[in-house]
């Protein structure tokens, strides 16, 4: 029997492109140090659980578990750089952020997430998430870099450029379907815009595992046989929802997760 899933908050930090060839913007992943408990080796966007110390405020999670991360401060001010680096280390050996920011005049600043999706993993696996996924954009002056302790490697990439490194990134489905609907938003202004309207329409992403003569699909909640082949918990999706686009489930080929249609022909019933 799975645990129930445990809230969690993941940040998809964004940056305009600039380096010489990319075009658009980019999104920072990290990569899990191998042998970790979830998504080990995977690139992955920053993120992690839910503390008491977060007051119940997922916001407050994603901006706490960026700066443990990352190194990046989302805050209503901002120290310079070696203090910045001081403060993340003491974070990582325990110290908590709330009081560190408090005797500096400090607060985060939830205002600069943007709620972007809600991921919660299948019910048929041990360890589960209730993830919020939010957007943030990269304070001007701050520079990420992985902890290496939990990550050990990073990567800024445009949608294009991780759609096209699926497999050697190891991109686990959330930052894979993530990746896809970005390729869409021509730039920052468009990914916000679509912020706001996915804020004002919000529904869970649970996916159902569906076996296959070979393996087996992650089903998203859009697919026709998400109700019918699906095994697990589900979270179906309202018809028409502006979510419910595009692929509608996964399946992993030559060692990386496929985005994929379901087969022609497939229906709900």
């Amino acid at each position: 029997m799975s645990d129930p899933p445990r809230d969690a908050a993941t940040v998809i930090l964004l940056r305009d492109a600039p380096r010489a060839g990319a075009a658009g913007y980019e999104a920072f992943l990290l990569r899990r140090r191998r042998g970790a408990s979830f998504m080990s080796g995977a690139y992955v966007f920053p993120g992690g659980a839910a503390d008491p110390d977060d007051a119940g405020d997922l916001r407050i999670t994603a901006a706490r578990e960026l700066f443990e991360e990352a190194g990046v401060l989302l805050a209503h001010g901002a120290p310079p750089a070696a203090e910045l680096a001081t403060m993340r280390r003491e974070v990582l050996d325990g110290a908590p952020l709330a009081p560190m920011l408090a005797t500096r005049g400090l607060s985060l600043d939830a205002g600069a997430l943007h709620y972007y999706a809600h991921w919660i993993t299948p019910s048929v696996e041990k360890k589960r998430f209730s993830a919020r996924f939010y957007v943030a954009l990269l304070p001007a002056g701050q520079e990420p870099s992985f902890d290496d302790r939990e990550t050990v490697d990073e990567a800024w990439v445009t949608p294009a450029e991780a759609l096209a490194r699926v497999a050697d990134l190891h991109l686990p489905p959330p930052q894979v379907r993530t990746f896809h609907e970005l390729a869409a938003a021509a730039s920052i202004a468009d990914v916000l815009a679509e912020c706001a309207a996915r804020a004002a329409a919000p529904h869970p992403i649970m996916p159902r595992l569906a076996p296959l003569p070979v393996g087996f699909a992650l089903l998203l909640p859009w697919d026709p046989e998400y109700e019918t082949a699906g095994t697990g918990d589900a979270a179906p999706m309202p018809a028409g929802h502006p979510l419910a686009t595009g692929p509608s489930r996964f399946v992993m080929e030559d060692r990386a997760w496929k985005h994929l249609f379901a087969p022609a022909g497939t229906t709900t019933g």
